[in-house]
């Protein structure tokens, strides 16, 4: 069975634009970059050659004979003389960052122009500027993430009509119904226990039922820890994966800034450098970072050095709780210090696969913190997870000082229906992969 994603729209379109360059499709480990390219291909080319550079490493020496393309069929050819190159060909590099040389010879096939070119792989994030310094100019990059809740929906039978009409009650400020309210919010429950992984999916999809996805999840998070080791030697594993396995304990303390003090007693940020940056680039975390002041721009306004780190996936971050606190979360009660950090990781999650980026901010020697902030055209808009009924203090603060003059009004996710007080603007938490078309249709 394959399940639509959203890259497909993307890959017919990538094929539909008669000057389009060699693809690079990136992403973290098991998200199904593999499944997606190669469903695409069979269906759209005649001839489809897959090279897989990790499984196949007699291919690691294609380009011994130069980069030029005639050059790399040729050797292909010799390494597998079934292999075929017509007209209607595309070429499949996949596990790019076992051989990242091979985008050196990007450039050539956009140049010659015979066939199309889609390279694939995980941590090339870890390997990205070999990669890109060997091809800028002459490629295409698209971002891959799990299954978000939209492709989850789509994998449970709801249309784009039933989703649509979703935006336009939050664009027209219409609650949903009861019947709305009550399947979309056992969804969403179901949504954050699975996460995005296919293979959990795909388990939950075609059983009705949580066994055994779990088992899934763990050997997902034990073969990322498994990627630190292959690419990392000697004290600096420890460090990656120590800091790869705090994250949900840090995620479960009232102040969820990321502490080294919570890893180890004497540890500092200095003996960690690296480490936050390593498992941003394989995909393995995300990274939310402190503004300095709320107001725009965002990207040039932060502290790099104060952030919170969230699990890309919300079911791998349940799936690394004791099984206790699992089995509460599935049934949706005791859910205790892990009630926000399971709405908060959903919420990252959800902006971070919109495209969107991750900031927040804390102000020092005060109560004042938002936990997300997003942007219309001309405003700053900061995006409060509430997972109690208190009212939104700091956001009504951000909105009502005139300090703050980017901020004119503030989006609350929390258990309650559509609704609009005062310049704060509720939704439930499934909406929130929903807010970039949103933002954009309602405020720009």
């Amino acid at each position: 069975m394959y399940m639509k994603r959203k890259i497909d729209l993307f890959l017919r379109k990538w094929k539909d634009d008669t000057d389009h360059l060699p693809l690079l499709v990136k992403g973290a480990r098991q998200i199904g970059k593999t499944r997606s390219i190669q469903e695409f291909a069979k269906n759209s080319y005649s001839n489809v050659i897959y090279i897989n550079f990790a499984l196949e490493t007699k291919y690691l020496d294609i380009t011994s004979g130069g980069y030029d393309v005639d050059s790399i069929i040729r050797s292909i050819s010799f390494i597998d003389p079934t292999k075929r190159f017509t007209d209607d060909t595309v070429i499949i590099f996949d596990e790019i960052q076992d051989f990242p040389d091979i985008a050196t010879s990007l450039k050539s096939f956009k140049l010659d122009g015979r066939f199309d070119v889609i390279c694939s792989g995980s941590l090339l994030g870890v390997n990205y500027k070999k990669i890109h310094s060997n091809s800028v100019g002459f490629k295409s990059d698209y971002e891959m993430y799990s299954m978000d809740f939209e492709e989850f929906l789509w994998a449970e039978g709801y249309s784009d009509f039933q989703i649509d009409s979703i935006l336009q009650s939050m664009i027209d400020e219409t609650p949903l119904s009861a019947a709305q309210m009550n399947v979309m919010n056992m969804l969403f429950l179901d949504y954050c226990v699975l996460g995005g992984m296919p293979a959990v999916v795909k388990r939950y999809v075609e059983t009705g039922v949580f066994s055994g996805t779990v088992d899934i999840q763990n050997q997902i998070r034990m073969d990322y820890e498994e990627d630190v080791r292959k690419c990392v030697d000697g004290l600096e594993q420890t460090k990656i994966i120590s800091v790869y396995r705090s994250v949900p304990a840090q995620l479960a303390k009232e102040n969820k800034k990321f502490q080294y003090s919570k890893i180890s007693r004497n540890a500092r940020a200095r003996d960690y450098a690296g480490c936050i940056d390593w498992l941003k680039d394989a995909g393995a975390v995300s990274v939310c970072y402190c503004l300095d002041f709320p107001e725009l721009p965002l990207k040039g306004n932060v502290d790099t050095g104060i952030f919170k780190l969230y699990y890309p996936d919300t079911g791998l971050l349940i799936s690394s709780l004791d099984p206790e606190a699992q089995a509460d979360l599935r049934e949706n009660k005791n859910l205790g210090v892990y009630k926000g950090a399971l709405y908060e990781n959903f919420v990252a999650e959800a902006l971070l696969k919109q495209g969107m980026g991750l900031y927040y901010y804390k102000k020092e020697n005060s109560t004042l913190e938002e936990d997300f902030f997003a942007r219309s055209r001309d405003s700053l808009i900061p995006i409060e997870v509430k997972s109690n009924d208190n009212r939104s203090k700091s956001q009504r603060q951000l909105i009502n000082n005139e300090r703050y003059h980017d901020i004119h009004f503030g989006i609350k996710l929390s258990v309650k229906n559509i609704g609009v007080s005062d310049d704060i603007y509720t939704l439930p938490y499934f909406c929130s992969f929903l807010l970039r078309r949103y933002i954009r249709e309602k405020f720009s």
